[in-house]
């Protein structure tokens, strides 16, 4: 879109507007619909301050944004809604409803806006085709698939289980990480008190003694100037590189591949990410499949729900060995992601016509393993933080007491 300058008079008073549009022609167009006046010359100029004010304000008080809806709200609602579609009552009288009882602002206006275009003679999938980046192109799969179908309250039934799932997985999560961020912070909090407020009363102490301080001493004393001179400036840079690497990982997909393939060799954090991303892929291959979509496209929207762009690009090779016309088991082999055990159950599935039963016992066996490493999080990241606890105290310990038994010994 351009913008163009329009001088215009009333009577003998001259005035000016500014007015977006594709051209001068389309300019006029809209001038003349406003009956401001006669218009005595237009000429482009650059985006004026306050179109520039409009847009930001309306960026931030548009209630839809550019990221997906909440979890807990979009579940609730799809819930509702497949209620009475189950009861039989009709499209537009569900979701006039089901949006007047939904209080996330999103969600009611994207909603709103879908029943307006709906009542208007839209299609349902059309209508929500315009927000996949809020709902998720799984959303529009199966409500398109509802919808062509006639099963429309099943799909969404099977939506939101879906959604339930990869929820609860990820309070699992938070949940289990509670405890061990709560040590490490409690620890960092710890670490930064005694270094600022204790190692110092020690230093001109130890300095007027006149001995050689040990090595354990000289890390304490470098430490506390290093926070007491520096710490804002350490803290600010942190931050610093910290936002231009998350917006180097969104937007270099090489960075973000090479990341995302190095958080999978970390202790707990590769198996929990590996279980995670694996058992949800898995779960709704198989439930799309057996909702009847085809298998390219079941495997494209299981694609979507895999946050590691690593393990995305290795899952990809499945739907390539689809389209080469090889077998589903050589696809899974070709990943590099799976463990024997389960290429040969995708193989007896697909050699037996028993696909829908094999993919339901990988997803559990995948799901034990998340539940079990989330559920055991605190005791296997127990010996780190142990550790840790006991370096602290040793340096310390060492860094204080040292040098205090060499001026026992010189005094003795």
């Amino acid at each position: 879109m351009k913008f163009f300058r329009i001088r215009y008079k009333i009577g003998k008073k001259k005035f000016s507007t500014a007015i977006e549009a594709i051209n001068k022609i389309e300019a006029l167009k809209k001038f003349r619909d406003q009956k401001l006046g006669v218009p005595q010359s237009i000429h482009e100029i650059s985006e004026p301050l306050t179109f520039k004010y409009e847009r930001y304000k309306n960026y931030f008080t548009d209630p839809i944004k550019n990221n997906r809806v909440k979890d807990e709200p979009y579940i609730a609602f799809l819930d509702q809604l497949s209620v009475m579609l189950d009861a039989g009552m009709p499209i537009n009288i569900c979701l006039a409803d089901t949006v007047d009882n939904t209080e996330d602002p999103m969600l009611h206006a994207i909603f709103s806006e879908v029943l307006s275009n709906i009542e208007s003679g839209q299609s349902l999938s059309f209508a929500l085709s315009k927000y996949q980046t809020q709902l998720g192109k799984l959303t529009l799969s199966m409500f398109e698939l509802g919808e062509q179908t006639g099963t429309l309250n099943i799909a969404i039934a099977k939506l939101s289980t879906i959604f339930q799932q990869i929820h609860n997985n990820r309070q699992m999560l938070k949940k289990a990480t509670r405890y061990p961020l709560f040590i490490i912070i409690a620890m960092s909090i710890a670490f930064i008190i005694v270094i600022t407020f204790i190692v110092p009363q020690f230093q001109t102490f130890f300095e007027q003694s006149g001995l050689e301080l040990p090595f354990p001493t000289k890390i304490l004393l470098w430490t506390e100037h290093a926070i007491r001179i520096y710490g804002p400036y350490i803290l600010g840079l942190a931050v610093i590189l910290s936002g231009l690497f998350n917006y180097a990982y969104s937007k270099i997909p090489s960075l973000r591949l090479k990341t995302d393939r190095y958080l999978l060799k970390v202790y707990i954090i590769g198996k929990v990410t590996h279980y995670a991303m694996i058992g949800r892929f898995i779960y709704l291959f198989d439930v799309l499949s057996e909702a009847g979509i085809p298998m390219n496209i079941s495997l494209e929207i299981a694609l979507g729900v895999v946050e590691n762009s690593y393990m995305k690009q290795e899952l990809e090779k499945i739907a390539a060995a689809i389209e080469d016309g090889r077998s589903l088991a050589q696809g899974f082999s070709e990943t590099g992601l799976f463990e024997g055990m389960v290429i040969q159950m995708v193989k007896a599935g697909e050699s037996s016509g028993s696909l829908g039963k094999m993919l339901e016992k990988i997803n559990q066996v995948y799901a034990n393993r998340y539940s079990y490493i989330v559920d055991n999080i605190s005791v296997m990241i127990e010996p780190v933080l142990i550790t840790a606890i006991a370096g602290f105290v040793l340096i310390l310990a060492l860094g204080i007491f040292l040098p205090m038994w060499s001026m026992v010994e010189l005094a003795g």
